[in-house]
């Protein structure tokens, strides 16, 4: 409990600055900036000092993604003496720490398990100043990080409570056969199904399978030569799931840091909650230890043929985050 007061007094005093053009500067990393032993310790007080140096050592790299592999979550689970939905469990507190919540200061963190045993980690993001329909929910941000790991499928999730129908909605895409296990403190694991009676799923238009496995499509950008950034953003608009408005999309950001990190369009059969790439592509940068502070340019890739657009939603938010980088926006062609 005493952790878990540390960690809220130290959320407050950041989210409090998260307003300000300064707040989302400090912003620029998980709650545990330093990475110090002494702050994993705060934030897994109940792991043994090897796995908290484990994982020290794995988030403090400089490709860190938000995932965990296989077998460092084998690891995990014998210095602990705990299986792996156990192992899931505890770590909702490191994920927590990657959320970005200035307007509810409601932090919340997702793991997820893939069919590979690799673990990914998500946190709940909310952009200041923007509508709360552009917040990406915890269990989607750790989806999404599975499915741009390119993960053939999600087997469990965990989360501090019952997930909101919004959420729930959400995962069935993922899971259309509602088989994927929900974990939760202090109850047993349940299906979706069984949280999840009646959905409305893909095969509500026609669709026979869900956004797992990941499937790329032949999208190609015109002329001879482009950027970096721009084949980056074709790179995840290729792989994009957009069945129901046949709209395929991606985005690129740019850091100042140098890496490059990409967000596909995620559909789904209520189209709201679709996740556009820009929510994915801010997802995976947090998750990887930066902030809006270090976008110094973006790209998005659009079909020719598009029936929607994510152009004016990117530009809003863009401006509103990262208002000196530039937004490229190129058109691709099947």
């Amino acid at each position: 409990m005493d952790s878990f007061k540390n960690q809220m007094n130290r959320r407050s005093a950041l989210m409090a600055m998260g307003t300000s053009a300064l707040g989302l500067a400090a912003m620029r990393l998980p709650l545990y900036a330093d990475n110090s032993a002494e702050s994993m310790r705060k934030v897994l007080p109940k792991f043994s000092e090897k796995s908290r140096e484990l994982l020290r050592r794995r988030v403090g790299e400089r490709e860190f993604s938000g995932q965990i592999s296989t077998s460092d979550a084998d690891q995990l689970g014998r210095n602990e003496n705990i299986d792996v939905d156990r192992l899931m469990l505890e770590l909702i507190a490191l994920a927590e720490t990657y959320s970005r919540a200035p307007i509810s200061n409601f932090h919340v963190g997702v793991v997820v398990r893939g069919t590979s045993g690799a673990l990914y980690l998500g946190a709940n993001i909310e952009i200041p100043g923007q509508c709360l329909g552009f917040a990406v929910h915890a269990e989607q941000a750790a989806l999404s990080n599975a499915y741009m790991h390119d993960e053939q499928g999600v087997a469990a999730l965990a989360v501090g409570g019952a997930p909101c129908g919004h959420c729930r909605q959400f995962i069935n895409e993922m899971s259309p056969d509602g088989g994927i296990l929900i974990l939760m403190p202090g109850k047993g694991p349940v299906k979706l199904s069984s949280i999840l009676p009646d959905a409305f799923g893909p095969a509500a238009l026609g669709m026979k399978h869900g956004a797992f496995p990941v499937r790329r499509n032949e999208l190609a950008l015109g002329g001879t030569s482009a950027s970096p950034l721009a084949v980056a953003a074709l790179e995840a608009a290729r792989k994009s799931y957009a069945p129901y408005s046949k709209s395929p999309a991606g985005v690129a950001l740019q850091s100042t840091s140098g890496r490059v990190y990409r967000g596909s369009y995620i559909e789904n059969v209520a189209f709201n909650p679709s996740l556009s790439p820009l929510q994915i592509a801010l997802a995976a940068m947090i998750v990887a230890g930066e902030g809006y502070a270090n976008i110094s340019g973006a790209t998005l890739v659009e079909a020719q043929s598009a029936n929607i657009s994510q152009r004016a939603v990117t530009e809003t938010v863009l401006a509103a985050i990262a208002p000196n980088a530039k937004l490229q926006v190129v058109s691709a062609a099947a």
